[in-house]
């Protein structure tokens, strides 16, 4: 049996973002959604999360290319030079990357600062059903440590599992997508932390879906790439990430990357031909809050 759940990421990005995930979840295929503590539309989503019950919502950790929640003096090695950067975590992953690898983060600043900002959605009233990371930082085995020491502080009990299948990384299915084939690579090799994953999941109880899909074809994502993604989905329960918005002044002001992807996601994820496909293709659309229920 394949099963999967459809997360969108960056809901309280901008309102247009997040009218967009309401839309993909009310009208398309979309069945829970990942807020940013530090959004610039944070208030609006709570009244989305609130409204739309059957929306499983989890908490989108910001550790890169964002804003913190935390008092900025209680968590210096989390953030970049105050002379460039004031206030805010690094820009790049790379430099995050490094910071965790050479042990530069400090693991109680990281833990507080994630939990903090899990705190901050909870105390809005809101069932917190799963974490997952912005740029999924918690790839790397420092940043994956604090993540489950902060789900379990919280009392939340899933968190994403950020590889990818196997059976998707095969070469020649981007052979003709040049712009995929750096981020490829970087999926390719960052794979041999799954096993470590797996086994830090398992000894914490917590739950996770199998693997995740779309994140080699984040801002590339069409009706063929996405196919051929759920064509090639093994039996088990899997996440396909998306992140649906409208290409506005908001989204422009936002210091995003992803801009006309994500107005094309917002149609693809709300097209008839896609559900009707997923059904031809016998997958279940699940939520997180139907993972962790069993």
């Amino acid at each position: 049996m394949r099963q999967l759940i459809v997360n969108a990421d960056d809901l309280g990005l901008t309102p247009g973002v997040n009218r967009a995930i309401r839309e993909t979840h009310v009208d398309g295929i979309v069945t829970s959604a990942t807020l940013m503590a530090s959004g610039a539309a944070f208030h609006d989503a709570i009244e989305i999360a609130r409204s739309e019950k059957n929306l499983s919502v989890g908490c989108h950790v910001v550790l890169v290319d964002g804003a913190p929640v935390s008092e900025h003096s209680s968590i210096q090695t989390l953030l970049a030079n105050r002379s460039v950067r004031p206030g805010r975590f690094y820009p790049r992953i790379s430099a995050v990357a490094a910071r965790s690898v050479f042990g530069r983060l400090d693991p109680d600043q990281l833990v507080n600062e994630i939990v903090a900002q899990i705190r901050k959605i909870q105390a809005e009233g809101l069932q917190v059903t799963h974490l997952d990371t912005h740029k999924h930082t918690h790839i790397f085995p420092q940043i994956l440590r604090a993540l489950v020491k902060a789900a379990r502080i919280c009392g939340v009990p899933a968190i994403r599992n950020p590889f990818v299948p196997a059976r998707s990384l095969r070469p020649q299915q981007f052979s003709r997508r040049p712009q995929l084939w750096k981020r490829y690579g970087q999926v390719r090799v960052l794979h041999s932390f799954a096993a470590q994953f797996h086994d830090k999941m398992k000894r914490a109880g917590l739950s996770t879906p199998d693997g995740v899909v779309g994140v080699i074809e984040t801002g590339s994502f069409d009706s063929s790439l996405l196919r051929q993604a759920l064509t090639d989905l093994p039996d088990g329960t899997w996440e396909l990430v998306c992140h649906p918005g409208y290409d506005d002044a908001d989204l422009r002001a936002a210091n995003t990357r992803l801009l006309r992807s994500r107005e094309l996601e917002r149609q693809l994820f709300t097209s008839p031909e896609l559900r009707q496909f997923l059904e031809e293709q016998g997958i279940r659309l699940i939520s997180y809050r139907q993972l962790v229920k069993g």
